[in-house]
């Protein structure tokens, strides 16, 4: 599990990706951001405070509704863009006339600088070219006993397109998604304990082959190794768009398309820490201290 990187990502595309501005999250982020923050009432702890990892495409509504169940929790908000960073400012400060400015209820921006009791990221994970070391980077923000909530795309996600594709003779149109025993993997190996995972599949239809593509744009890009290279010409666009209206509105009564989209949910706990042990294992005074003071 140490090097254990979805194979497919290209990481300068996805670091490109990364730092692109965002207007508004998507409208199935904010769908699953819903069915994410239901499975709250699941948790009985509390959090005193807490983190939304990046809440500019994870989804404001969202971010609303979490901090609606935990209204006496201080937040704080973490975004890796600059342009993105300004707008969840502009999107979550209060106005000037509203009380959240002088009772403490105001967002504080940028990572906390104490551990918080709960992560919250929201359709990220898949996005990224090191989920290993984004893993770690949640564990650290966590104190002990705190918990991770997060929800990606699972490897069912777009298998109509893939098919299209490929029936075409195309290079694939994404890169794979990690299947959700593999996220509980990388969960217990950067130090989480008790992870629960589920998933779900969610169709989306949509009424011609244009309005399919602009949702796919703003959901993400092909962060394919072996993506096409080149740039594709308007007759190649226009081959696309038969061919999507062709295989994916072929088993439709009402002519729509569909496209099915596998949401991956997942948490899990920061443990106590404990003492690794071996054949032969040595405790300084200072290790056992640090242990027993945590």
């Amino acid at each position: 599990m140490t090097s254990h990187k979805p194979p497919t990502i290209d990481p300068v595309a996805a670091a490109r990706w990364a730092q692109m501005p965002s207007s508004h999250a998507p409208w199935l982020h904010e769908e699953v951001a819903r069915r994410m923050e239901d499975r709250l009432q699941w948790i009985v702890q509390k959090p005193a405070t807490w983190l939304d990892w990046e809440p500019s495409r994870g989804g404001m509504e969202g971010h609303a509704l979490v901090q609606k169940r935990y209204p006496y929790a201080k937040v704080h908000v973490y975004e890796d863009a600059s342009p993105r960073f300004q707008a969840s400012k502009e999107a979550l400060s209060p106005a000037w006339w509203s009380p959240a400015r002088w009772t403490g209820g105001a967002a504080q921006f940028g990572m906390p600088p104490e551990p918080v009791q709960m992560l919250w990221a929201n359709m990220a994970l898949h996005m990224t070219a090191d989920p290993e070391a984004l893993i770690a980077r949640w564990h650290q923000s966590l104190a002990v006993d705190g918990f991770v909530m997060f929800s990606c795309l699972g490897p069912d996600t777009l298998r109509e397109l893939r098919s299209a594709y490929a029936e075409a003779g195309w290079l694939q149109p994404h890169h794979q998604f990690t299947d959700m025993h593999d996220w509980g993997d990388m969960l217990v190996h950067a130090g989480f304990a008790e992870p629960v995972m589920d998933m779900e599949r969610i169709t989306l239809s949509y009424s011609s082959a244009e309005k399919l593509l602009d949702e796919l744009r703003e959901l993400g890009r092909n962060l394919h190794v072996q993506r096409f290279p080149g740039l594709r010409s308007p007759r190649w666009k226009q081959r696309l768009l038969n061919v999507l209206s062709e295989r994916l509105g072929a088993h439709s009564v009402d002519g729509r398309l569909s496209l099915t989209f596998e949401v991956i949910y997942g948490h899990a706990f920061k443990p106590k820490p404990k003492v690794r042990l071996q054949s032969e294992t040595r405790v300084s005074l200072d290790q056992m201290r640090a242990v027993l003071k945590k």
